[in-house]
């Protein structure tokens, strides 16, 4: 509702007295701040730090760096630039880097400073070089502390690429220490490469940033391990930096406020300026933090993203949002009802028109959303949280639900390596502005006595203190620091003094004293000011800051501003008038008067700390006073007529005082006589007369402690102070010398013993000497430092503006010498001592009173100028890079010029408004251009000649005059004889300075300089004819060496190109002999394996119900199987074996009547509805229509329903059918060839279940063995070579990725094995002498349970190898152990060879007792600590092994690719038989389940006049071999009990691909660069598509199936395995989707006029009641 009328006048009054309240309040205050020390730099200021030991400030500008001392005086300088750069050329720092493009001079813009001081380094990096960073002394930057790179050392780019290269990019960084102390740099930086606004030109190939400069990195900054220097520390991988993918770079344009520590933690505060302009509601401000190592802790090192976390910071809310974040302060202050204090953020944000807040956010919120957000994150996918996957080390793409495990408080604070990460909190953390103004820039924050006290920097140099008591505003102190100068977003408070503020503008450095309290002379006025640093310092009677107050800790003596004026000392007499005729007890002083009115005060070391007064009046002369009177005056007038001569009034002091307070020394003890004190020295004590025995009358000789100043002039008049102690009682007794020059004691300013001040007299020389202190004559004292006079020199100039501005310089040594530096011009005005293009013409007066003179162009750049006259100022015009409109300001002694009618009192503007300043209006245009008359590029002219060139020029808006250009030819001027608007002469008739060469011909306007022509200078003919001879023999000579060169070249290719054939040939024969002996060898191989099988108990097939579970749950049986972790054994006569487990669809069902009574009965109702065609229908469809009802769980359903149904499989059927078809109903109406495709609905998944199972016996019968041989085949053709146990990388694969690139020397040997408790002698096993101890134990496994299934093997972890050597004892065999070596950094681990065991060598195994010790199966090890044969393939690796494998023979990797087909050679035999038996109709037992479904597709496709032939051969694909033969070749073990290796699926998984594309009707388009997994078989695919268009075309000729043979042929597969499996537990499972969803499933039956007329609505909600009774007590719904 909007106000009222009145409303809004009582707003505007209130409004109107709070804004003239302020301004009193600043008027009276405005003296609060003041800047204590300024430091000018000439170049604009980028960075600052100060340390926090030495006090020294560490200030970088451009192209410089300072080190100040603490009261800002300048120490050292050094320069760090411009340097040669180009943004497009590698750093020079890198070895052997060459640059095409061309460096020119730039400049060197800091973009970090840090300190450690533990190094004593100062980290400074600039935006050269790519973002280069150097180490430098803390004691001397000019001096490097660390060279780096060293000479001859390994750099990447990514050691040099640290900081953004461009000059508006932000960087912000900070140190800390990891585990065991050791440094480390954090560092965050925008990304400046390919696409951004800073290198709009730049190309993907010269994006030198883009892979070696991530947006965050934590860094090394060892100085004692140089060769991992600023490396990304954790691994040479990029494990530990936030790197955004290059593809959604535009998306996340990240620009870096600040980096703090807060605890353990690093907090980011961050702009993401890509979503800027979007939505000015919307807030772009993000902290993200990132959890730092304990040095504390020897752990290892997280990476940075498992702990990355960020989230939204908004300002404002309801539209008024301030969405951009300009600086942040962490501070701990008491806000509200805090015990103590607390952590808070605050920070100054802004939005578009100047306008800003400030806002406060507590730390606790920060930390508890983040906790929640872990939480939430790890209970699946969340509205309030998401992954961040836009980071090239993200873990995923959303939540992920990771089970019943909860987090513990490390892991909710910082993540962990198995959750997932980076996160980012969807909702913005909030908070309300608590101050608006106008250009806020910067923010400091402190808490001072409770109160917080906040302090910000605004963008034209104003600085504001602005005071809250529990996050509310009590008062505004503004103070103009450099005007129109913004200040920094950084400030901080003096490390040893809080009561100074370090800041920084574009061009001054700062340190302000943020309150002034001298300022206010009385306690109220101290009180009352509001000012939280200032309160009163009671015993020494001055308003003061607390550390000032000498007695500030003792209780009431320091009154702080939270106290009121109340609290002043204050002192009430009782009573306050006293009659002459009382009893008194002191002097009599008689006055003739009738009163008189007494002071009273107390005083402690003679200051007044409260005072009072009372009255005396004689009484014998008031007693006709009526003393009732209403006024008070009446009685003093009547007393007063009274009056007689011989009235006395009394008047007392009284003064407490005891001897033994204080440090008193002798003298002082002594002084106090003099104010009446009965105070003597006793026994190095100040005690009372009367109570010592033994008094001492002599005192020490003075000591004296410090003096100050030690130099001054020779005329005198310099205020020497000495302190010390035993400096006597009285200023009379004593006397100062200065060698002979006395020096004049001022009593006024004596303090008795300890300080003393004098004058010096006047020396007659230059001298030193030391200052002497007698008293009384006898006791002397000496100090230990020499005073000095020295002589000071003149100033100039003599003259400056009115305005004032002009700096005068004192000239001479010595010139901080006397106790006061004070320079007056006339005795009145103060002035301030500093110890230590195209020409523009400005026309005005009094400029010989201008110094300097600089004039700003904005947006363009600056340039200085020179005063011509009183009356003329010339500027060069800066460079522009476009046209373009521009203001000029000129700076007159650096003092911005404003215009006649700048006030002269030196008034500023408003202090809440922008200062204006007098501006001029430039126009940029386009370059003069400038051509000779015939545009002639080469001009021939004759010595001793003249030279007349005519120059044109081009159309420009310059209007130059003759005066502003020049000609040169050469190095000498040509004079302008004739000039107009379209061109000019130029002569020159004198000779010129070359007479032979070319000359340029130069036309130079300002800084513009352009070569049009050369000048050819030429001499005779006899000259000409010379230089044509010369040529013609040059060219002659030339052409013969050509010649000789090409033929040269030409035999050297000839011998390369034979050289390179017999090579070729060498290498073909190579591969045929090595395919001839591999196939040699795997023939004899499989035929013994086919002999051997005969010979058992033949293939291991899982039962039925195991192959069912597995096919149909395949995640569940995964997980299943993943949870034993640990097998269970038992003793067999034959040797050990593992029990297998039994999956919970398999156990018999146990219903918990006790629990739930009518469970059984509900259960039985709910099967009967299932067994309802149209209620199963209709469910399946009412789930499928839910959005949460994602794809698992239509699958999981699906099997579940299957399970349910499998006694009735004719039923499961039918139902399959109808929903078939409406599914076919749904695909026609879009793109039909895609229906089956893949596994998205119920149904789809029921035709895959419905396959398998009426698969399953020719899948045995007919398939079987020939997929096992080929899996035989396998595993023996990857056995016969080596295979690294870590990487898994084999010499014999079919998968390129999963090839041994290398040529491994290896070597087959035998071995003799017993095994204890086996029922078998020993066995002979072949194993390779390069196998790991690992490999060894699973082949001898194998040897010895190869006609088991596999499951009841031991495990390789659960079994010892023993090798029992000759003439020495026997040893355990491992994988790792104490005789392991060291290889690249790696442990290698432990092989046949390295144990050096012989072949023939006996050997046993046993089982394990425990495995509490086991290493673990050797491809889970790390690569970065463990190797077997060969080290991970990356750049860095390869080149460490190049250099230090050069003595071996040079191998391409590609050229091991010839293995693969070795490896496809030898098992394409085996291949073919399988998919012959997968594509052939064996006649004694045909596909009946496939020709019943075949023929339901074409039925479906005629009913909807599909002809295209293409689209049912696509159906039938889609719903035969690729939905069931390749999930059985990529999943054997759905068929046997086998060991699935992860090499062996890698192999499948290229079996299966030739599969997928000899049933695809598309031809494959193939070249060089497709990838070999499908060039493998590329010859044989047409074959293969000529297989498969047979067998469908075999299927169609076969005779119809009816559906009575069909339901026959179901009902016999129903009927053989009854009772298999828990239907209850599967129907259990299906009701738990029916009461998920129950109000949908009962609205769908509700629609449905079938359901209603049966009921099926009533019976389902019957179902719920009996099986929910007891726990939810459903039943009064049913």
């Amino acid at each position: 509702m909007p106000p009222s009328t009145a409303d809004r006048s009582s707003l505007g009054l209130l409004a109107t007295v709070f804004a003239v309240f302020l301004t009193a309040l600043q008027t009276r205050t405005a003296g609060a701040l003041k800047i204590q020390q300024a430091f000018a730099s000439p170049n604009r200021t980028n960075n600052f730090v100060v340390d926090a030991v030495s006090r020294r400030v560490y200030l970088a500008a451009v192209n410089s760096l300072y080190q100040l001392n603490a009261t800002l005086a300048r120490e050292v300088e050094t320069r760090t630039g411009p340097v040669l750069d180009n943004p497009l050329c590698h750093a020079p720092q890198l070895p052997q880097t060459m640059c095409e493009h061309q460096k020119t001079l730039t400049d060197n813009h800091n973009k970090l400073l840090a300190l450690d001081r533990a190094q004593g380094v100062l980290l400074a990096c600039g935006s050269v070089y790519q973002g280069f960073c150097e180490l430098r002394s803390m004691d001397n930057v000019s001096r490097v502390a660390v060279k780096f790179p060293q000479d001859g050392a390994t750099v990447f780019p990514s050691m040099l690429n640290i900081v953004a290269n461009h000059e508006n990019a932000s960087t912000v960084g900070l140190v800390f220490r990891s585990h065991g102390g050791a440094p480390r740099l954090l560092v965050a930086a925008t990304y400046t490469g390919m696409g951004t606004e800073y290198f709009s030109n730049n190309h993907s190939k010269e994006d030198l940033r883009f892979e070696n400069t991530p947006e965050i990195a934590i860094r090394s900054l060892n100085t004692k391990d140089l060769g991992r220097l600023f490396t990304y520390d954790i691994n040479p991988s990029e494990d530990n930096v936030f790197k955004i993918k290059q593809e959604v770079k535009q998306k996340n344009k990240l620009s870096f406020v600040h980096a703090f520590v807060h605890k353990n933690y690093s907090y980011i505060a961050i702009n993401n300026d890509a979503n800027t302009g979007l939505k000015e509601s919307q807030p772009n401000s993000i902290l993200a933090r990132i959890c730092l190592d304990d040095p504390r802790k020897s752990a290892e090192s997280r990476k940075l993203t498992e702990s990355y976390i960020q989230m939204g910071i908004q300002c404002g809310s309801n539209g008024n949002i301030y969405n951009r974040l300009l600086s942040i302060y962490p501070v701990d202050i008491s806000a509200q009802s805090a015990a103590r204090p607390e952590p808070y953020l605050f920070g100054v944000f802004a939005r578009a028109g100047g306008q800003s807040a400030v806002c406060a956010f507590r730390v606790a919120d920060v930390e508890e959303r983040i906790r929640q957000g872990r939480r939430n994150c790890s209970n699946g996918p969340n509205s309030d949280v998401q992954v961040l996957d836009s980071v090239i080390q993200g873990s995923g793409a959303e939540c992920e639900r990771k089970g019943a495990i909860k987090l513990q408080e490390e892991q909710l604070n910082c993540g962990a390596a198995h959750l997932q990460h980076p996160l980012a909190l969807r909702r913005p953390l909030r908070a309300q502005p608590i101050y608006e103004a106008l250009g806020l820039s910067s923010i400091a924050v402190d808490n001072v006595h409770n109160h917080t006290v906040v302090f910000l920097g605004t963008s034209w140099g104003r600085l504001r203190k602005v005071r809250y008591l529990n996050i509310t505003l009590c008062y505004i102190i503004p103070h103009v620091l450099v005007a129109n100068e913004p200040v920094h977003h950084f400030m901080t408070f003096d490390p040893s003094d809080h009561n100074y503020l370090y800041l920084m503008t574009t061009h001054h450095f700062l340190r302000v004293q943020v309150s002034v309290c001298g300022l206010y002379s009385s306690c109220s006025e101290c009180l009352s000011a509001g000012d939280a640093h200032c309160g009163w310092c009671t015993l020494e009677r001055r308003c003061s800051v607390q550390k000032d107050c000498s007695s500030g800790t003792q209780g009431r003596s320091w009154i702080s501003t939270g106290d009121s004026v109340q609290q002043c000392p204050s002192m009430t007499i009782t009573p306050s008038e006293i009659s002459r005729s009382a009893h008194m007890r002191c002097g009599i002083i008689c006055l003739c008067l009738d009163h008189v009115t007494v002071p009273v005060a107390i005083m402690v070391n003679r200051v007044p700390v409260v005072s009072g007064r009372f009255i005396i009046y004689e009484c014998k002369r008031t007693g006709e006073i009526h003393l009732n009177t209403a006024n008070g005056s009446d009685f003093w007038k009547g007393l007063r007529r009274q009056m007689c001569n011989d009235v006395c009034v009394c008047v007392c002091a009284v003064e407490v005082y005891s001897c033994s307070a204080g440090d008193s020394d002798c003298s002082q003890c002594w002084g106090r006589q003099a104010q009446g004190h009965m105070c003597v020295w006793c026994e190095n004590s100040c005690q009372q007369q009367e109570q010592c025995h033994s008094i001492t009358t002599r005192c020490p000789d003075p000591h004296i402690q410090k003096v100050e100043p030690l130099s001054g002039p020779l005329a005198g008049g310099t205020l020497l102070t000495v302190q010390g102690r035993n400096l006597g009682h009285s200023a009379a007794h004593l006397n100062v010398y200065i060698g002979s020059v006395p020096c004049s004691i001022l009593p006024q300013y004596y303090t008795v013993s300890v300080r003393l001040v004098c004058e010096t007299g006047a020396s007659w020389e230059q001298m030193s000497d030391r200052v002497t202190v007698s008293v009384a004559g006898k006791a002397v004292g000496v100090s230990k430092d020499f005073f000095s006079f020295v002589v000071r020199a003149s100033l100039l100039p003599q003259q400056g503006p009115l305005a004032g501005g002009t700096r005068l310089t004192i000239q001479g040594k010595s010139l901080d010498a006397g106790s006061t530096v004070n320079v007056k011009i006339n005795q009145t005005q103060n002035c301030t001592v500093f110890i230590g293009g195209r020409s523009i013409s400005v026309t005005g007066y009094g400029f010989d009173l201008v110094q300097s003179v600089r004039m700003e162009v904005s947006g363009v750049g600056q340039t200085s100028c020179s005063c011509v006259s009183s009356t003329l100022i010339v500027c060069q015009s800066p460079a522009a890079s476009q046209s373009q409109q521009a203001k000029a300001h000129f700076y007159l002694n650096e003092v911005l010029y404003r215009g006649e009618d700048a006030s002269p009192s030196g008034r500023g503007p408003d202090e809440d408004e922008e200062p204006q300043a007098d501006a001029f209006q430039f126009e940029y245009v386009e370059d003069p251009q400038f051509y000779t008359a015939n545009k002639e590029k080469l001009i021939k002219h004759h010595p001793g000649e003249p030279l007349i060139l005519i120059i044109n020029k081009g159309p420009s808006e310059l209007d130059l005059t003759l005066q502003e250009y020049s000609v040169t030819i050469g190095s000498d001027l040509c004079d302008i004889t004739f000039h107009n608007e379209q061109l000019f002469h130029c002569t020159i008739n004198r000779s010129l300075s070359a007479s032979t060469g070319e000359l340029p011909v130069t036309v130079c306007v300002g800084h513009f300089r352009k070569v049009i022509a050369m000048v050819q200078m030429g001499g005779g003919s006899e000259l000409a004819i010379v230089v044509s001879i010369v040529v013609c023999c040059v060219l002659l000579l030339l052409c013969t060496v050509a010649l000789v060169v090409y033929c040269t070249k030409s035999r050297r290719a000839e011998r390369y190109w034979q050289k390179t054939l017999l090579q070729m040939e060498e290498m073909e024969s190579q591969i045929r002999d090595e395919i001839r002996k591999g196939f040699a060898e795997l023939q004899t191989d499989m035929t013994d394996l086919t002999k051997e099988l005969s010979r058992t108990q033949g293939i291991p097939f899982l039962e039925y119900k195991q192959f069912v579970t597995r096919t149909f749950f395949p995640k569940m049986c995964s997980d299943y199987e993943r949870r034993l972790v640990q097998p269970v054994y038992e003793n067999n006569p034959l040797g050990p074996r593992a029990l297998s487990e039994t999956h919970p669809l398999l156990q018999d069902w146990q219903s918990s009547n006790r629990m739930r009574p009518n469970l059984d009965e509900g259960i039985t109702l709910f099967s009967t509805l299932l067994n309802n065609k149209h209620f199963l229908v209709t469910f399946v469809h009412a789930l499928e229509q839910q959005k949460d009802f994602a794809v698992r769980d239509r699958c999981n359903l699906a099997s579940l329903l299957t399970i349910a149904l499998h006694g009735k499989l004719e039923y499961y059927t039918s139902i399959m059918k109808d929903l078939l078809v409406d599914l076919i109903d749904a695909s026609a109406s879009k793109n039909p060839k895609l229906m089956l495709r893949r596994t998205e609905s119920v149904v789809e998944k029921m035709v895959t279940n419905w396959m398998s199972i009426c698969m399953y016996s020719y899948l045995k019968e007919t398939v079987g063995e020939p997929f096992f041989l080929l899996l035989c085949a396998i595993k023996q053709q990857i056995n016969k070579g080596s295979t690294d146990a870590i990487t898994g990388k084999a010499r014999y694969t079919l998968n390129e990725e999963w090839l041994l690139r290398e040529n491994v020397e290896t070597k087959p040997q035998n071995i003799h094995v017993s095994f204890q408790g086996f029922g078998m002698d020993s066995v002979s096993v072949r194993v390779m002498n390069t196998d790991t101890i690992g490999q060894v134990k699973d082949k001898i496994l194998e040897a010895f349970y190869k006609n088991l299934p596999f499951s009841q093997w031991p495990r390789e972890e659960d079994v010892d190898l023993e090798w029992f050597p000759e003439g020495r004892s026997s040893r355990i065999l491992q994988d790792l152990d104490d005789t392991s070596v060291m290889e690249d950094g790696r442990k290698k681990l432990n092989t046949v060879f390295h144990y050096q065991i012989p072949d023939g060598a006996s050997l046993a195994m046993s089982m394990k007792d425990n495995r509490e010790n086991t290493l673990g199966r050797a491809k889970d090890l790390d690569t970065e600590k463990y190797v077997h044969l060969v080290l991970p393939h990356d750049e860095l690796t390869e080149s460490r092994r190049s250099h230090r494998h050069s003595h071996r023979k040079k191998v391409l990797p590609e050229i091991y690719l010839t293995r693969l087909l070795s490896t496809k050679g030898t098992l394409q035999k085996f291949l073919d038989d399988l998919f012959q038996a997968i594509l052939s109709i064996p006649p004694e037992k045909p596909p009946l389940a496939v020709k019943y479904f075949f023929d339901f597709l074409e039925e479906q496709a005629d009913k909807r006049g599909i002809t295209d032939p293409d689209t049912l051969h696509i159906w039938k694909t889609n719903s035969l071999p690729l939905r069931f033969w390749v999930n059985i070749l990529k999943n054997p073990q759905f068929v046997f009990d086998i060991d699935k290796t992860d090499h062996m699926d890698a192999c499948l998984s290229v079996i299966a691909q030739a599969f997928i594309d000899a049933c695809s009707l598309s031809d494959l388009q193939l070249g060089k660069d497709s990838p070999t997994n499908k060039l493998l078989y590329a010859k044989e695919i047409p074959e293969y598509k000529k297989r498969v268009q047979c067998y469908y075309k075999q299927i169609q000729e076969m005779a119809p199936l009816s559906e009575q043979e069909m339901n026959a042929h179901l009902a016999e597969e129903s009927r053989r395995y009854r009772n298999e499996f828990n239907t209850n537990l599967a129907l259990m499972e299906v009701y738990k989707y029916a009461k998920k969803y129950r109000n949908q499933v009962v609205s769908a039956l509700d629609s449905s006029p079938t359901a209603r007329r049966t009921q099926l609505q009533h019976k389902f909600e019957q179902v719920i009641a009996l099986v929910e009774d007891n726990i939810y007590e459903c039943s009064s719904e049913a």
